[in-house]
């Protein structure tokens, strides 16, 4: 037996998946699929589950994190799990002030505006996230083959949380400080860029199979002020990454005119939205680069046949990219059915 084939027999299942496969642009069958927001929100077990217990509280408690992550796998038999957390848990984690508020999102009760502010932020330590580093281990043995998706914030994200103090529509305060004090900010997203990659470096090593970066707010940028303030740090993450040998898939909202730019931010997929349809998305990206997406989740209200055209068209516009994983083009919405999103899953597997 050579060295190269007795390294594959010791490489676990989970990193031969199907995924795995699509996202190194390899030709598969059908495309894998799994959705973003799949652990917890449609779920009636998810809310059963949940209740009493606060987000943040439930995020932090491995048994809770592992029940809730293999929901939607049974129930749907999605193509890969993601692990049930939040973006700002590795915030927290580092003695930031933060409350998930239902119906709002992360609230900050300091904001984070000034040079001293940034000071007080301290870098992320693995002992600060063992109970994610557990909940991740828990999971790895309970899906076998199945991958685990582990995921973090994006700097330029949680920067947006921590400087506006909350959720924000134009991230006015965000952008005003990034051009009037651009020490703070790059300080501030120095420090952030080195939380979501230990952060991410702790779930793989733990056993995750997979990492998405989500930078959901960077779609409220201009090409050239991403360029400037956001890509150097998103490259930061994914070069602290380098020596993980997993897919590495980046997401952004409304991020249709910057794909070119995120692909340079060194990830391995790009996931693409429903704004733009996957096979101009491909062309933008470039460089061979595999592509996630992107089902509009509204489409899931709707009626079977306008929602199964859809995804036809999807898995076809996908095709025509150099590898494709089936997802939504953002978060399942909560008010979907459940049967809705198994009855997708048995439509992409039977393609």
């Amino acid at each position: 037996m050579t060295e190269i084939a007795a390294a594959s027999d010791r490489t676990p299942p989970a990193a031969r998946s199907l995924l795995a496969r699509a996202a190194a642009g390899e030709r598969v069958q059908r495309p894998p699929v799994w959705f973003m927001r799949q652990a917890g929100r449609s779920l009636p077990e998810y809310r059963a589950l949940r209740a009493g217990s606060s987000m943040l509280a439930a995020c932090r408690t491995p048994d809770l994190v592992t029940e809730i992550t293999l929901q939607p796998v049974r129930r749907h038999g999605v193509d890969a799990a993601i692990l049930f957390s939040d973006i700002v848990v590795p915030l927290v984690a580092v003695g930031l002030d933060i409350e998930i508020v239902p119906g709002t999102g992360p609230v900050v009760a300091r904001p984070i505006r000034t040079a001293e502010d940034v000071a007080t932020i301290r870098p992320l330590d693995p002992g600060d996230v063992a109970d994610i580093e557990l909940a991740v281990r828990q999971l790895v043995s309970e899906l076998g083959e199945t991958p685990l998706i582990g995921f973090a914030g994006a700097p330029f994200t949680l920067a947006s949380y921590l400087i506006e103090g909350g959720p924000s529509k134009d991230h006015a305060r965000t952008k005003a400080l990034m051009h009037s004090r651009p020490d703070v900010w790059h300080a501030l997203l120095d420090r952030l860029a080195e939380i979501s990659a230990t952060f991410l470096t702790v779930q793989i090593e733990a056993g995750a199979s997979a990492v998405q970066l989500f930078d959901s707010w960077a779609g409220g940028l201009s090409a050239a002020d991403y360029t400037e303030f956001v890509l150097p740090h998103s490259q930061r993450v994914f070069a602290g990454l380098a020596g993980h040998p997993v897919p590495k898939i980046h997401f952004g909202v409304g991020t249709g005119e910057l794909l070119d730019l995120m692909r340079t931010a060194g990830a391995t997929v790009v996931g693409v939205d429903w704004r733009t349809p996957l096979d101009v998305a491909a062309q933008r990206i470039g460089g061979g680069t595999p592509v996630q997406g992107n089902l509009d989740p509204a489409l899931l209200l709707a009626d079977w046949p306008v929602l199964e055209a859809a995804v036809r068209r999807i898995v076809d516009e996908g095709r025509r990219a150099p590898g494709h994983i089936f997802n939504l083009g953002h978060g399942v919405l909560p008010d979907t059915d459940p049967e809705t999103l198994t009855r997708v899953v048995h439509l992409i597997h039977s393609l």
